[in-house]
């Protein structure tokens, strides 16, 4: 994360510059950048939620997601940071297990697990517009805003889908120094000054992983294991963390699990 200094040799000038690869020899992948996780505050969440989507919305309310079959719904919450309140809920079909959720312009899109079917919704009133053939597992899902949907299937590649039809538009391999990275699950796209990144939680490894979607390269890793261990002692059959979304204009996420009575406030930052 921060740059080796070089060391000095002994007369106290500059050390040898390092050795080019070998010829014919590409030069190793760099490693990720490791981030530790703050919490800066925890927020009450339904409980009831077994949480497969988290986006927070240019107005300020969040959606979310939930699987199990015949309890998958889609709904929003209004001040969520504040005093929380559910305005609008949509039911899945009783078969139907839902996962991620992105909304893109006017539509939301929301994914389903082993059913071959992507929903697109009416981003005002969450009412079914149509749906679209998944040929794959739905895992995650987010809007990378330039005309292009990425999803997860738990595996260790990112595809793509065009966000006004949904028509297949390729994908990425996704790797960490060269390594693949799976168990990719829910997803948040971000645009920074390093250009657009997919943010992903894996699936039961606790970790949060930063990938460019123009190479699937892993460029940051963000350890967030602790977090279920914040829960209140209370809390009724947590299970793993899922669910990520990025407050707008802040360096602050909010993150959540399912079944999670708390929805955790963090910002990332260098691990030590």
């Amino acid at each position: 994360m921060a740059a080796a200094a070089l060391a000095g040799c002994a007369g106290g000038g500059p050390g040898p510059d390092p050795a080019p690869p070998a010829a014919g020899r590409p030069a190793e992948p760099a490693a990720p950048a490791r981030l530790a996780v703050e919490v800066i505050a925890a927020h009450p969440f339904d409980e009831s939620s077994f949480t497969q989507g988290l986006e927070l919305t240019g107005d300020g309310e969040l959606l979310v997601g939930t699987g199990l079959v015949g309890r998958s719904r889609i709904y929003r919450v209004a001040d969520p940071l504040g005093e929380p309140r559910e305005i609008a809920s949509r039911d899945l079909d009783p078969g139907l297990f839902g996962e991620g959720i992105t909304r893109s312009g006017e539509r939301i899109w929301q994914l389903t697990w082993r059913d071959g079917v992507a929903i697109e919704r009416d981003a005002a009133t969450l009412a079914e517009l149509g749906r679209h053939r998944l040929d794959r597992e739905g895992w995650g899902i987010c809007d990378l805003g330039d005309g292009r949907l990425a999803l997860s299937d738990g595996t260790d590649r990112l595809a793509f889908r065009d966000a006004a039809d949904f028509r297949p538009l390729g994908g990425v391999p996704v790797r960490a120094a060269g390594a693949p990275v799976d168990q990719l699950n829910e997803l948040e796209c971000v645009t920074g000054p390093d250009g657009p990144r997919v943010w992903a939680n894996r699936w039961r490894t606790g970790e949060l992983v930063a990938v460019d979607p123009r190479d699937g390269r892993v460029t940051a890793v963000a350890d967030a294991s602790a977090l279920r261990s914040m829960l209140p002692a209370d809390a009724v059959e947590p299970d793993v963390l899922n669910g990520i979304a990025k407050v707008p204009g802040t360096d602050r996420w909010l993150l959540a699990g399912k079944r999670w009575p708390v929805l955790f406030e963090v910002r990332f930052t260098p691990a030590d």
